[in-house]
């Protein structure tokens, strides 16, 4: 795989264009506590709390999805959707705050989501532009380090961790439910996106995957950015996966191997059935991964 493979397929994994019908993709509704959910259907993986106290929702796919989406929360409540909390700025995770803005919902992130939103970004090494979201998509409440609700008789914390998958990611925590939603710094059996073009990195995806094992334990339910519901021992899987690849990219790297190179060695060749999925293989892996790593190396090395 050349390197231009893996810059095309991250820029169709970020590509804010739609090219299939809302009445293709299936809203699944996993129940896993009394008040905690979680909806799979395109793009980024939806956690719930549903309760008397309305539903706090994180993350909302895309644009037109929003219709099946609120139908499907519709057949669990009648309580409108209160809060809609964004782990990142990327589209399939905040394609909805429009919508559901207009409809009532406060929109809330980390302060560098509204940033990163309302200003047009650029990917230099995929040639790819995001335009500004629309005001009304853009998060009403920011916070800089964490933030609490206290609602559906539970605790939900959420908090930034350094740049991981984004520089933009958070991670919320259902105290009482014992649910962590991660974001995109955990795909539950796929290779991760990592967008180290704008701010995200190899090494703060492998520290924010520790902090989660940290704070989780066998019982914890774990909500991926995308993937299937996952327990700790998938999280330290992919954790364990990511630091392996890693650390032999940086070993390559040492020995001033090209990226043609560092590929040549097939450094997940056992994982690829297994982990690789329609934009990310083996190669996309291991060449951000050789992107984000190769910075760091010295002038003028080869």
């Amino acid at each position: 795989m050349k390197k231009t493979s893996y810059w095309l397929s991250a820029a169709l994994l970020m590509s804010p264009a739609i090219t299939w019908s809302q009445e293709e993709v299936e809203i699944k509704v996993q129940q896993l506590t009394e008040h905690v959910y979680m909806l799979e259907g395109r793009g980024g993986n939806i956690g719930l709390s549903i309760g008397d106290d309305g539903v706090f929702m994180i993350d909302d796919q895309y644009a037109p999805l929003t219709p099946a989406i609120l139908e499907a929360i519709g057949r669990l409540t009648d309580q409108p959707v209160k809060f809609v909390l964004n782990t990142h700025w990327h589209g399939d995770h905040t394609g909805g705050n429009e919508n559901l803005g207009k409809a009532g919902a406060i929109i809330i992130a980390y302060d560098k989501v509204r940033e990163r939103m309302s200003t047009e970004q650029f990917r230099k090494l995929i040639g790819g532009r995001t335009p500004p979201a629309a005001d009304a998509a853009l998060p009403m409440v920011t916070f800089n380090d964490r933030i609490s609700f206290f609602m559906n008789d539970d605790e939900i914390q959420a908090f930034h961790v350094a740049p991981a998958h984004t520089d933009t990611d958070s991670m919320i925590y259902f105290s009482a439910a014992d649910v962590l939603h991660t974001g995109d710094v955990f795909f539950n059996k796929r290779f991760p996106f990592i967008d180290v073009d704008l701010g995200g990195s190899i090494d703060g995806t492998i520290a924010a995957a520790n902090l989660a094992l940290e704070m989780t334990t066998e019982k914890t339910k774990i909500i991926p950015g995308h993937g299937p519901l996952a327990s700790r021992q998938d999280l330290m899987d992919y954790r364990d996966i990511l630091l392996t690849v890693r650390n032999s990219v940086a070993e390559l790297i040492g020995r001033n191997c090209t990226l043609e190179e560092v590929l040549a060695e097939k450094l997940t060749e056992s994982l690829d059935e297994t982990w690789s999925w329609n934009f990310i293989n083996g190669d996309t892996l291991v060449s951000v991964i050789y992107a984000d790593l190769a910075k760091n190396r010295q002038p003028g090395a080869e």
